[in-house]
Formats: structure tokens, C-alpha cells, sequence
């Protein structure tokens, strides 16, 4: 099989480091891979060993662009360790979010990022075998 691992996410951001401020307060141990600017458009690649979102700031600081013009994401799913942990990072810094359980899961957090990107962070039953 050719398939390696699954890499990235590209999204543009309103406001690019309040969006990466937002991701670092879910993921503290995530850090800047790489910076610059291209075609006038500042990026970064946020993320860890293994993952990162490639985060542009956006030519348009509104993003109210129809919805043809622009591929949307409906949401990018995180698999967490402690989804507690997690929940009280949220409440200690007043980011909303819903949750949601499932038989295969002990619990999925549902939160926005600044640029109204829905992220899952999902805690899976440690007998589930596809965690």
C-alpha cells in the first residue's frame, strides 16, 4: 500500500494568531514546524511530530464567501486521551462546546475554532479496538 499517514489540514483563519492560540490551548504541546509568507499571504504549519494544520491568513478577513467559492470543512476530528482534562482546559479559558457520547466512545467534545472550524476531540472506550 502507498498510503503513509495522513498529514495535514490547510484553512485560511480571520485572524492568524489568534487562531493558532486557539489551537495551542487545546494542544499546549504543539509547536510552530515552519513560517513564512507567500503571495503576500502569511502561513504556518502548527502541529507536532506526526500532524499539522497549515494555517494561512486570509486575503478576505470576513471569510463570507459564498459557499461555491470556497471548499468548507464540516469538521476536523482530534483524537484525545482525557477527554476531562481536556473539558476543564475549556472551562478554565471560557470556550464553549457540546458534547456528545457513543457506544464506541466515552466522549466527543464538539468546539469551534476562531474561524468557526468545528473541531471533535474524541476519547475513545479503551476496549474499542480501532482507537
Amino acid at each position: 500500500m502507498n498510503f503513509h499517514r495522513f498529514e495535514h489540514v490547510n484553512q485560511d483563519c480571520k485572524n492568524l494568531d489568534a487562531t493558532r492560540q486557539f489551537y495551542q490551548t487545546l494542544f499546549p504541546d504543539w509547536y510552530v514546524r515552519a513560517e513564512g509568507e507567500a503571495y503576500g499571504v502569511r502561513w504556518l504549519h502548527l502541529g507536532n511530530d506526526q500532524f499539522y494544520l497549515a494555517l494561512n491568513q486570509s486575503l478576505e478577513p470576513t471569510l463570507d464567501r459564498p459557499v461555491v467559492e470556497t471548499c468548507r470543512i464540516n469538521h476536523i476530528g482530534f483524537v484525545i486521551a482525557d477527554s476531562e482534562q481536556v473539558k476543564t482546559v475549556l472551562d478554565a479559558t471560557g470556550i464553549e462546546y457540546t458534547t456528545y457520547t457513543s457506544p464506541e466512545t466515552k466522549l466527543r467534545i464538539y468546539v469551534n475554532d476562531p474561524d468557526g472550524t468545528e473541531i471533535e476531540l474524541v476519547e475513545y472506550q479503551a476496549d474499542y479496538a480501532l482507537r
